[in-house]
């Protein structure tokens, strides 16, 4: 007996049958009489004009659905009350059939999607199809995610006696290039050797908390409470995002409020514009990678004395002692002060930032100093599906990916799934 070939009918023929009990049951939807009368949004009352069919891709097989329209006498707008009940105004794709190829969109490509929808499902849909698909309902998730945020924007916080019930939250965000069409980056100066650009910045958050830490006085981070929301957008744009899902996830309801980044000037602009009362941390690692570079223009790299400093001023680092590493720096700059300019400048990152670096300092109080979640994050929310091999991307469609990423790797499908239901 070939069971490959017995399971494959059966699963057929057990889809066939599902398919037509859902036309059976969905025979009375959006027909026949109304109680109340159907009104347009300009507020005339609609006339009917009889019954149209459609057919709807669902989870089992096309199915044909027959339902009532309306049209305005005024405007000559038409609703279809039928669809709007079973959500699929405006389209052929059940809500199951749209919620899988979202869920798939978000990690492989459209055309893996149409594959494994087909081969795994039974799902007849193109390529084309699931990119149509997958980028509306990103755009949905993003607008639903806009009104959450707006809402939030308005809102009151709470008094300065309101119950503090998160130990530490901790904000981090970044950037990373993503590969654009031609149309997207027109005009824009990047690094290619031209000094056209072939990338686009996508900016990417997240939001975590943490309450204990590991028996040898690390901090842990709280298992399930990594949010993240990111787009290729503005970064005053980009820094009201952020600082509204931090107030989601109970910014004003955090004993403490820790930033940490990379240091780039976007960053620590939102990081003081909307997070003034936190605890700014300069990501240690991007640190050390300054540091590299400042013994690098003093002393060269084919020294022992590269070696050397690099060494005694790393462990300085490590204490905090920031000032100490300026003092010993300067000491190798050139007497005339129009010489040495990079190394001046590197010098000068140090003096600029010297309180975000007290790194002994915020170990002993028990908090993270590297921003190893958003770094991260950067590869495998944007990197792992939006900078494969070959990609370029629209405006609209990385952001809609993003969308649905940030979505999926926040777990929160769930909750937007429940409010289309509702």
């Amino acid at each position: 007996m070939d069971l490959e070939a017995l399971e494959w009918a059966l699963r057929a023929a057990a889809l066939a049958a599902g398919a037509r009990l859902l036309e059976n049951l969905l025979e009375k939807v959006g027909v026949g009489r109304r109680d109340q009368p159907v009104v347009c949004v300009c507020g005339a009352v609609m006339a009917s004009l009889g019954v149209r069919n459609k057919s709807v891709l669902t989870m089992l097989r096309p199915i044909a659905f027959g339902r009532s329209a309306f049209q305005c006498p005024v405007c000559d707008g038409i609703r279809y009350p039928g669809d709007e009940e079973l959500d699929i105004m405006g389209t052929s794709r059940s809500p199951g059939v749209r919620r899988q190829v979202a869920r798939l969109g978000a990690k492989e490509t459209f055309h893996e999607v149409a594959l494994d929808l087909r081969e795994i499902g039974g799902v007849a849909l193109s390529r084309k199809d699931a990119e149509r698909v997958a980028e509306a309902m990103g755009e949905d998730m993003e607008r639903w995610a806009a009104r959450e945020r707006e809402a939030l924007r308005f809102q009151a916080p709470p008094p300065p006696e309101a119950e503090k019930t998160i130990e530490t939250l901790y904000i981090e965000f970044d950037g990373t290039g993503v590969p654009m069409t031609k149309q997207e980056v027109a005009g824009r100066k990047g690094k290619q050797e031209d000094g056209s650009a072939r990338t686009r910045e996508a900016k990417l958050g997240c939001v975590f908390t943490q309450t204990c830490l590991d028996d040898n006085g690390r901090p842990i981070r709280d298992p399930a409470t990594t949010s993240f929301t990111g787009a290729i957008e503005p970064a005053a744009q980009f820094g009201w995002r952020i600082y509204l899902e931090a107030v989601r996830r109970g910014l004003f309801h955090a004993k403490r409020v820790v930033v940490i980044s990379d240091g780039a000037e976007w960053i620590r602009n939102i990081a003081q514009t909307h997070f003034p009362g936190a605890i700014h941390i300069l990501d240690l690692y991007h640190a050390r990678e300054h540091l590299i570079g400042l013994c690098r223009l003093l002393h060269g790299t084919a020294t022992k004395t590269f070696g050397r400093y690099k060494d005694r001023w790393w462990e300085l680092m490590d204490q905090g002692e920031i000032e100490a590493i300026v003092t010993q720096a300067r000491a190798f700059l050139p007497k005339d002060p129009r010489a040495g300019k990079d190394a001046r400048t590197a010098i000068a990152y140090f003096e600029k930032n010297k309180d975000r670096m007290r790194y002994a300092d915020f170990k002993q109080r028990g908090m993270f100093v590297g921003s190893g979640v958003v770094e991260a994050a950067c590869r495998h929310v944007i990197g792992d599906r939006l900078k494969k091999s070959g990609m370029e991307w629209s405006l609209r469609g990385a952001n809609a990916i993003i969308a649905l990423r940030c979505m999926h790797a926040s777990n929160r499908n769930e909750d937007y799934w429940e409010q289309r239901a509702a």
